[in-house]
């Protein structure tokens, strides 16, 4: 596949609305190497019962698209399209899978030290957060892929920058980063911030995102004040 052509420095549209380099894969690489490690770090009863099974496709996966595309993400091929949608989805069921069985954990009422409950809680908390970041940047405007070609104009996300471009710079454009900032403030406001959904897809997504990291906030705290009671 030929090389994608190097972003016209002199266009006075916003990178993130042209075709631009592509953003580096290492980001969001580390981010599901540490949700591989947090999964691995579960207690057994807070995961499947083949506890290594979503974990080792986790790792196939991510070095399937790290050897096709290891450095900057310009390539639009079917093949990596859907090994990256593959990717964020067993991460996400993994996480859902460990929410789940977290909470009937919690009302069972089993006996548990305050500070193991909350390093679990905590874990799946913050597998929760990256979870969502990875899907937030893997479908908004199609992908980092699609990104980088400037394919979609309309996106599902509005950062500030896009909507003060000149205090962003001509050469703004939302990378893992901005989108590993909202899933952190969507998780512990439980609201939007400064970064607007504007699909339905992404406002759902932060809605569930919400529900979740309330729902584990609330019954491990909860939790674990009865224990200390």
């Amino acid at each position: 596949m030929p090389d994608s052509p190097a972003p016209d420095r002199t266009d006075p549209t916003p990178a993130w609305r042209r075709r631009t380099a592509g953003e580096h894969r290492i980001p969001a690489a580390v981010a599901v190497a540490a949700v591989i490690t947090l999964q691995l770090l579960l207690p057994d009863r807070m995961v499947p019962q083949a506890r290594y099974a979503l974990p080792v496709l986790e790792g196939v996966l991510l070095v399937l698209l790290v050897l096709v595309n290891p450095f900057r993400i310009d390539r639009e091929s079917m093949l990596l399209r859907v090994s990256s949608l593959a990717l964020s989805g067993v991460v996400v069921v993994a996480n859902g899978w460990s929410v789940v069985l977290l909470v009937l954990d919690l009302l069972s009422g089993r006996a548990e030290t305050p500070g193991g409950l909350l390093a679990a809680g905590g874990a799946v908390w913050l597998t929760n957060m990256l979870a969502f970041a990875l899907l937030f940047w893997e479908l908004d405007r199609g992908g980092p892929a699609a990104r980088a070609a400037g394919v979609h104009d309309r996106p599902d996300f509005l950062f500030p920058q896009m909507q003060s471009p000149d205090l962003a710079g001509p050469d703004w454009e939302p990378y893992f980063a901005d989108y590993l900032y909202l899933a952190f403030t969507n998780a512990t406001a439980f609201s939007p911030t400064d970064v607007l959904p504007f699909s339905r897809w992404a406002k759902l997504l932060m809605m569930v995102q919400s529900a979740v990291s309330l729902t584990v906030v609330v019954l491990v705290v909860a939790r674990a004040v009865n224990v200390l009671g």
